[in-house]
Parts: structure tokens; sequence; C-alpha cells
């Protein structure tokens, strides 16, 4: 879980990156290109069955290791103590399962109208990902969606990277406070970049 985690997050940049060209004053020439390269590539082609083997056992692993806890210790505390454990660390599952539903939303607004399960809006071309994300920012109940979502995930972030080091072992006095740093570091710029888009969308386009 550990490992699809951080293979999912540098992912994470990468999308990122390709996104933030939408606020390009080029007609959309920045994004449409390089969203044609990820559609083209052979080499992504690859990657793209390797990202949704990830999230796939991002997710079963991670709903595993839930319930492992869950049935470890069946029945709850009588009397609740104060837990060491920060809250984010508490709400994984929660936020995950967010992020998850946002991803199946994603999944049918884009990449089944790209495979041709589902029809594009009328008016826009199946591969035309530009036109779509500007009809879909140009709402703001779905940017308003969007922007909490990469909220929920900055959380999730923030926690998921500490907790895949530790669990590779890299835990230790000289260097666990740097890689909390850098976790949250990695969480801000990658939730802030995402929810930049809808916010520039909605007050300032």
């Amino acid at each position: 879980m550990a490992l699809a985690g951080l293979f999912l997050s540098a992912f994470l940049v990468v999308h990122l990156s390709i996104n933030l060209l939408l606020m390009a004053d080029d007609g959309g020439k920045a994004f449409t290109a390089a969203a044609s390269f990820m559609a083209t590539n052979p080499f992504i082609r690859i990657a793209e069955v390797a990202l949704f083997g990830g999230f796939l056992i991002h997710m079963l692993f991670g709903v595993g290791v839930s319930f492992r806890n869950r049935m470890s210790r069946p029945v709850r505390y009588q009397h609740k103590s104060r837990s060491e454990t920060s809250p984010m660390s508490r709400y994984m599952v929660h936020t995950g399962i967010i992020v998850f539903i946002f991803l199946v939303l994603h999944f049918i607004d884009f990449y089944c109208i790209k495979i041709g399960l589902v029809a594009p809006p009328a008016g826009i071309e199946r591969h035309d990902f530009y036109s779509r994300s500007m009809l879909l920012f140009s709402d703001k109940g779905y940017s308003g969606i969007y922007l909490i979502c990469f909220l929920f995930l900055g959380f999730h972030l923030n926690h998921a990277i500490q907790a895949a080091f530790q669990t590779m072992g890299l835990n230790h006095s000289k260097y666990t406070m740097i890689i909390k740093a850098l976790s949250t570091t990695y969480a801000v710029i990658v939730a802030g970049g995402f929810i930049t888009i809808p916010f520039w969308f909605i007050f300032l386009r």
C-alpha cells in the first residue's frame, strides 16, 4: 500500500503540471498539446495501466488494513482515552473514500468519454479535453466540489507520505521531522495547485 501510494503521489505531479496549463492564455494550445501527447505516447499508455493497477492495489490494501485493525479489537474500549495519533491519521479512511468518490466522477467525465463508453456533451468532440474542462470548470457547482475534494486530498497526502516512509523503515529521530516537513510541503503544493484551478475559474477568469 505504501509503495503504491508513493507511485500515485508521483503521478499527481505530472497530472497537476498538465492541468495548470488550463490557465494559460493561449486558447488551450499548451493544454491540448500536453493532453494529446499523454493520449498517444506508447510509454504513457503502458504507464496508464500501471496507474490503474496502483489505484487498485492502494485501495484494496487500504481497506484490508483498516478492516484488520478493527478486527484486532472487535470490542471497543468502554472509556476512550486521549489518543496520541493525529486527526489526519485517524481519518485516513474517510478522506480516502472522499477522494475515491471524486476519482469515480472524474473517470466518468474524462476517461469513459475518451474510450467511447459515455457520450460527450453536445458540440464537444470526444477527444477535445480542453473544451470539456472549460465547460466543467465554468460550472460553479463542479468547481466547488473539485476544490473541496482536493482539499481532502491534501489532508490525505500529508499523513500518507509520512506513513509510507515509516512503513518502509525510514523512521528515526534524525530525519523523521524532515520527512514530515517535506510531506506537508508536498501536500500543500499539490493540493494547493489543483485548488488554484477552480478558484481561478470561479473568481479570476
